[in-house]
């Protein structure tokens, strides 16, 4: 050929086999075409178009805000399936895994196809922020008592963590691992995918390795803390100081983990949450495993400020999105229904044992601290979970029977604020004529 015709040669090979893009300082630039034979019209079986959006990922997540709402409201009731005092985990135990999980799962959607990572990563970061910011206002303190509906955050008091905030942080560090860390070759087989995603699995390492030093490395001191205690008949507010001993290392009780040494060294004992779950344990409670008054005998550490969202147990929660943007993977890169399922069937029985073991040898199921064990039994229960509604939905279309669960899964977020924030009860409560018990329950004919 001579020099026109060979470049005009080239220039057709281009166009066939690349397509334009739009590059982050808005240039046009080229990308490979995923499919090759079909750009340069070479005829082959037509196939169905990917879906983009799974029905049993929806299906998923609105299954975990329908178990959300069922724990908040009944598990006051039946303690069978309320949170967990401390070790061990039931029912309600398995809804933030459930929530991570699937937040991973979506992420390998999300970032199926990165034109420009610089504006995925101000994408990411932009809804992290989001995310931080609506959990401060909703869990912050601005609603103090529902009851006596009072209201205003009292900035000296207010909580910084929260499960937003956790979804917040989880999800980013997800992201920035799918958008910077993933490898450029095609995926033809699993050991093809665990190398094209093998530094995913380096930060994950790198989390739980940092998270179990500090856990069982870190010396907790003896420390102390304040509480208010009012009279009856009086208005006066006493306060009394109450030393907890600890001198300890590696423990994860309630009193002296290190966890909860963090939170008050870094965020500050009166920002964290003051309910917390073990004041339900035998040693606090006389009413056990329901919250009751103080045993003669009682710990000091009993009505001492501890938050289950803390920044430890939030760094190790952000493993269990980095699970479940691994079954993400599995969903993009293998489109047969059977190899789905077997992958994860196996990597789901296997997460399951290695955390039934590691609860076997000491280091016990715990949601407080997001241990290792109970990051391996949710992600193992949520694994099985999402295979049993993928085999429902997706390859036998019973899809009719869990719209309702669907439409949830679509609307998460506004009916976690509307229902576990409380607001759908301030607004029933919040608004009475003349008096306070005239709300809307009353009129049709609740509580009267």
């Amino acid at each position: 050929f001579d020099e026109e015709n060979r470049f005009g040669l080239l220039m057709r090979t281009k166009l066939a086999m690349y397509e334009p893009i739009k590059g982050c300082d808005g240039d046009d630039q080229w990308r490979e075409k995923k499919d090759i034979e079909s750009a340069l019209q070479i005829s082959r079986p037509s196939l169905p178009p990917d879906k983009e959006r799974l029905v049993s990922l929806d299906v998923f997540r609105g299954l975990t805000v329908a178990l959300m709402i069922l724990v908040d409201d009944v598990g006051g009731i039946f303690p069978a399936i309320n949170h967990s005092a401390w070790d061990g985990v039931t029912i309600a135990d398995f809804v933030m895994p459930f929530f991570l999980f699937i937040v991973g799962v979506s992420l390998a959607f999300a970032y199926k196809n990165l034109s420009c990572r610089y504006a995925a990563t101000r994408k990411a970061l932009l809804r992290s922020f989001k995310l931080l910011l609506l959990g401060l206002f909703l869990q912050g303190g601005f609603i103090h008592g529902l009851n006596n509906l009072t209201y205003g955050i009292d900035v000296d008091k207010i909580r910084f963590m929260g499960i937003l905030q956790r979804i917040a942080i989880a999800y980013l560090v997800a992201a920035l691992c799918e958008i910077w860390l993933k490898g450029n070759h095609n995926v033809s087989s699993e050991l093809s995918m665990i190398k094209k995603y093998r530094f995913h699995w380096v930060v994950a390492f790198v989390i739980t390795t940092i998270y179990l030093s500090l856990l069982y490395g870190l010396y907790v001191p003896d420390w102390e803390y304040q509480i208010s205690t009012e009279e009856q008949g009086s208005t006066l507010t006493t306060f009394l100081n109450l030393k907890v001993k600890c001198g300890v290392r590696g423990h994860t009780g309630p009193g002296c983990n290190a966890a909860g040494m963090l939170d008050r060294m870094l965020l500050g004992i009166q920002h964290l949450y003051r309910k917390p779950v073990y004041a339900r344990t035998k040693q606090c409670s006389i009413n056990f495993p329901d919250n009751g008054p103080l045993p003669l005998d009682a710990p000091s550490w009993c009505q001492a400020p501890f938050d289950p969202e803390g920044l430890l147990s939030s760094l190790m929660a952000t493993v269990t999105c980095l699970v479940g943007l691994h079954y993400g993977h599995i969903i993009i890169h293998f489109k047969d229904h059977k190899k789905r399922l077997n992958q994860w069937i196996l990597r789901s029985f296997c997460l399951l044992m290695l955390g039934l073991a590691l609860d076997l040898f000491g280091m016990h199921l715990n949601k407080p601290l997001y241990t290792l064990s109970y990051v391996c039994v949710t992600a193992g229960a949520s694994g099985f979970l999402l295979s049993a509604i993928y085999l429902m939905v997706d390859v036998y279309g019973y899809k009719r029977a869990s719209v309702v669960l669907e439409w949830m899964g679509i609307h998460a977020l506004p009916i976690y604020v509307l229902v576990a924030c409380n607001l759908v009860f301030l607004l029933i409560h919040g608004f009475y004529w003349k008096k306070p018990i005239n709300n809307l329950l009353h009129l049709i004919g609740i509580g009267k």
